[in-house]
């Protein structure tokens, strides 16, 4: 495969959306509106269905490291979303209508995540002891710990954490 410019896979992705849309149309037989798609989500989650708003948000860095698996898996995934929704109103996230929609509609095994590697994408953590083990914080707690707005234990051992230097 050649490298494709992110413009060239964002391309792509819309060109499988649509692609997408005109299946399901098709095997179900009735029409669904275009979902606005946007390329900002950050993170671990390679794609994010935002049911009410008729809105898919997916992750760029993800789509540059996996373009086909990306294109391949996770857009039907996400639109499986948007349609279930559509269809069924409030239902699980990736219950019995989802799979039935990713099995019928777009040929596929319905999985509830991906398999990429994330590393990339993992956000930066913090190291802090207890007695008995280390721990990793994020960022945002790790902050909130420095301000001295927060204060975490373990659960183990019940004991607060400290920062490592």
């Amino acid at each position: 495969m050649s490298q494709r410019s992110p413009v060239q896979l964002q391309q792509a992705v819309l060109d499988r959306v649509q692609q997408c849309y005109q299946q399901a149309q098709q095997r179900l037989q009735r029409p669904f509106p275009l979902p606005q798609i946007e390329f900002r989500l950050r993170g671990q989650s390679a794609g994010v269905a935002h049911l009410q708003q008729n809105r898919i948000r997916f992750n760029p860095v993800l789509l540059a490291q996996n373009p086909d698996a990306f294109i391949d898996e996770v857009v039907p995934h996400e639109i499986a979303h948007l349609l279930v929704w559509q269809l069924h109103g409030r239902v699980r996230p990736h219950g019995r209508e989802w799979q039935s929609l990713m099995q019928s509609v777009f040929d596929r095994q319905g999985r509830t995540c991906h398999a990429f590697d994330v590393s990339s994408v993992r956000p930066q953590t913090y190291a802090y002891r207890c007695q008995c083990q280390a721990h990793q914080l994020t960022v945002r707690r790790h902050n909130k710990v420095q301000r001295g707005q927060a204060q975490y234990q373990c659960r183990r051992c019940n004991t607060p954490l400290q920062a490592c230097d």
